[in-house]
């Protein structure tokens, strides 16, 4: 899943304009679908996380479908606990 991710179109254009930190995977069998379609794989760099997950029901490329804020731990606390 990494592999095809790395070479999808999508991240190809994100690595051109954005420093890749970090790539991991996870399964989301909440998002419903066959093996390997609950498979998605994280791009974290500087400024968000990247979900990639597959395009088709055979997988056969991946593709982003969406973002989440990256959080480093020198950055303060989202929620209010103390420092």
């Amino acid at each position: 899943m990494v592999q095809k991710t790395v070479e999808s179109e999508d991240y190809k254009r994100l690595a051109e304009s954005e420093d890749v930190i970090a790539i991991s995977t996870d399964i989301n069998k909440a998002k419903g679908g066959v093996f390997p379609y609950y498979f998605n794989v994280r791009v974290r760099t500087e400024q968000q996380t990247y979900l990639f997950s597959c395009s088709d029901e055979k997988c056969s490329t991946m593709e982003e479908y969406g973002t989440t804020h990256s959080i480093y731990k020198d950055e303060r606390p989202r929620l209010p606990f103390s420092e």
